[in-house]
């Protein structure tokens, strides 16, 4: 057991506050999803004395959640997968191998990140309006599959990003080792370098699910159909409607059912993150 020092207790009580500072404002929003609109006026800071359970029912009713959940689901599943494996192949070619154009190419790649989502979203709409789906031609612009399309390219340049500075670090005599029993290249990345990878997919993969889940202005300009809606638009939808309706159990219960997924997410995965961004952190 390491020794208490005053600098170690005075650590200890920064990180106590901070932990504090983090987590009651979800334990604050849960509760607050459970009670009903006059207890949430009458004393704010103080626990539900009857469970509103009806709060969520009313959520998912009057703002369609249940839907717009199944398409934050299948649009944010889909984009995730494309990311992920796109983003694996050209950040294993740019961090394992030295050719004419390599750091122009990455470069041109972290550009990507300085770009801000709005500069875009003119260009972008008018862009999706031209493009069509092959086989039945209907346009992008408006669909879940034009969404994907836009959530993987707006995506690549940071998962590009952490998965270069992570091959980078794997050991390169597994790769020459493989080779040498007759593995081709392709072999060698999918049967040894891809599962080496795996903390730091891990890694960039919950990040890019968090931002995707959560992402409000590129599904607001391109989705126009109410029946295509995200979950950051029905929520969005619900605080307008439940706002003026005074139903302010609903509304939080709304928010609730945003935001706790990702802490799910991220509290089963946390060791993952960790390893993945600690791995990538030394070159090997």
């Amino acid at each position: 057991m390491k020794k208490l020092t005053p600098g170690r207790i005075g650590l200890y009580v920064l990180l106590c506050v901070y932990a504090v500072l983090v987590i009651y404002p979800m334990f604050w929003l849960v509760s607050t999803s459970l009670k009903d609109s006059w207890s949430i006026f009458k004393n704010p800071w103080s626990l539900p004395v009857n469970l509103q359970w009806i709060n969520y029912k009313n959520a998912m009713e009057k703002g369609a959640l249940a839907h717009k959940i199944w398409n934050s689901v299948v649009v944010d599943t889909i984009s995730l997968l494309l990311i992920l494996l796109l983003s694996a192949m050209a950040a294993y070619v740019l961090g394992r191998f030295r050719f004419r154009g390599n750091r122009a190419l990455f470069g041109m790649f972290l550009s990507g990140m300085t770009i801000p989502v709005f500069l875009a979203i003119v260009p972008l709409f008018l862009l999706m309006g031209k493009l069509h789906i092959p086989i039945v031609n209907v346009p992008l612009l408006g669909t879940r599959t034009g969404l994907v399309v836009v959530y993987v390219a707006y995506s690549l340049s940071f998962t590009i990003f952490v998965l270069t500075g992570f091959f980078r670090s794997l050991p390169w005599e597994l790769a020459e080792a493989a080779a040498i029993d007759g593995c081709t290249p392709s072999q060698v990345f999918w049967r040894i370098m891809l599962p080496l990878a795996k903390p730091g997919m891990a890694t960039a993969g919950i990040f890019v699910f968090i931002g995707l889940w959560n992402e409000y202005p590129l599904a607001l300009v391109l989705l126009s159909d109410e029946r295509t809606h995200t979950l950051p638009l029905g929520i969005a939808n619900l605080t307008m409607t439940q706002k003026y309706a005074a139903d302010w159990g609903a509304l939080f219960a709304g928010l609730t059912v945003g935001v706790l997924p990702t802490l799910v997410l991220y509290s089963i995965f946390q060791r993952q993150i960790q390893a993945g961004l600690t791995a990538g952190a030394v070159k090997g």
